[in-house]
């Protein structure tokens, strides 16, 4: 279950354009090193440690040591938690308006239709 510091540190590191792409990179190529992760972009080394530190306090991605260097794999399920909370629960919301809506509709319809309209 996730709380909501959870979904705070998971909203708070997906704020950044530069970790969004970073999990971009991730996700595309699953183990990549610190160091091939770094190189794709045009700021220091410490900075870039900085963002994964985020993203890794926030649950998004697993560090794991190999040797002397360091892979790094996405973990989405904060971002299925969170979907599923926001997402899934707003989208079956709708879909019961909607529902209500088109049922409203077609009596207005039948009414219209059976002569029973004063209009």
């Amino acid at each position: 279950m996730t709380t909501n510091d959870d979904m705070d540190a998971v909203f708070a590191a997906l704020a950044h354009t530069s970790r969004r792409r970073m999990l971009d990179i991730i996700r595309d190529a699953p183990g990549v090193t610190v160091g091939k992760l770094a190189s794709h972009f045009d700021v220091s080394r410490i900075t870039v440690m900085q963002h994964l530190a985020v993203l890794e306090g926030s649950g998004l991605v697993i560090g794991q040591k190999d040797g002397r260097s360091r892979k790094l794999f996405l973990n989405a399920v904060p971002l299925q938690e969170i979907h599923a909370r926001w997402i899934d629960q707003y989208a079956a919301h709708w879909g019961d308006r909607a529902l209500f809506i088109k049922q409203v509709a077609e009596a207005a319809a039948a009414k219209r239709n059976s002569g029973d309209d004063d209009g």
